[in-house]
């Protein structure tokens, strides 16, 4: 299994959980600290993931907020797993910090959830169609792109361990298949990669017929990240920058928005045979 603890992410799952329910309950950073002794300065650092607070600080936070028991024991776990290493230390150097938590957050899901209206996932690239989307982008330092590019390589691990494999949904669109990233022979080999992942029980390509016209994904690209002890994530990315969407009512919009493209996309047989078909045409 591909070792994917990043205790940043941890972090900054557990103070999102933190903050969301003491909001909901009108409670100041002041009486919380009181409650479990400390400064209202550190309780703001838990929210933002600076620091990490102990099993009986989240203990004492969440009983304080009246959250269930289950809602005790699930953070108090997540807390338990932290770890000083991270497996993403070696990229530190060539990761925004903004892309860094996503990355994270992304090694602790359970299930991704993404849309992408103009180019294919990370996860699903080859490296070859990886370098073609990178190279040459006004946002990439040309001596970084390669290792940016193992980095993506590194991350689809997730899919082919066997244990505790990411669950992928990716929802893209039918030009996608038909934009020439790198060339015909890297996108033959894009296509039949494409095809290989959709065997997998644990990976959804689904495409979005052109013909569809108008559809709730218009908006542009987004994800949905499901963890088996967190709240799920939404996250949208613009250049330069990313939003991550914490507010559980905005995150279950996206969630909505993402079985209404699955209701209007090609089955997952048809969504092969369209890939397929395209890469009859290449050959």
């Amino acid at each position: 299994m591909a070792d994917r603890r990043d205790p940043s992410a941890l972090r900054w799952l557990i103070g999102v959980e933190l903050h969301n329910h003491r909001r909901r309950v009108g409670q100041t950073l002041a009486n919380a600290a009181k409650e479990i002794g400390c400064s209202p300065g550190m309780v703001g650092h838990f929210e933002k993931g600076l620091y990490f607070p102990a099993p009986e600080q989240i203990a004492g936070l969440l009983g304080f907020y009246g959250a269930p028991a289950w809602d005790v024991e699930r953070l108090s776990s997540l807390a338990g797993r932290a770890d000083q290493s991270s497996w993403l230390a070696r990229w530190n150097d060539v990761i925004p910090d903004w892309l860094r938590t996503y990355v994270g957050l992304e090694g602790l899901a359970s299930h991704q959830v993404i849309y992408m209206p103009l180019v294919l996932p990370a996860l699903v690239q080859t490296e070859a169609y990886s370098l073609g989307a990178t190279a040459g982008s006004a946002r990439v330092r040309p001596d970084q792109v390669d290792r940016l590019v193992s980095l993506r390589m590194e991350r689809q691990r997730r899919l082919f361990t066997d244990t505790d494999p990411l669950r992928l949904t990716a929802l893209i669109e039918e030009s996608v298949l038909d934009r020439p990233i790198g060339g015909v022979a890297t996108m033959r080999a894009q296509l039949d990669r494409l095809v290989e992942l959709s065997a997998l029980d644990n990976v959804e390509i689904l495409v979005l017929p052109t013909s569809t016209g108008h559809h709730d994904g218009l908006e542009g690209a987004f994800t949905v990240l499901h963890f088996e002890q967190a709240q799920s994530i939404g996250y949208v990315e613009f250049p330069d920058g990313a939003v991550y969407v914490q507010d559980h009512v905005q995150v279950a919009a996206y969630s909505s928005t993402a079985e209404s493209l699955r209701s209007v996309a090609l089955p997952q047989p048809e969504s092969v045979e369209a890939i397929e078909a395209r890469l009859a045409a290449l050959t």
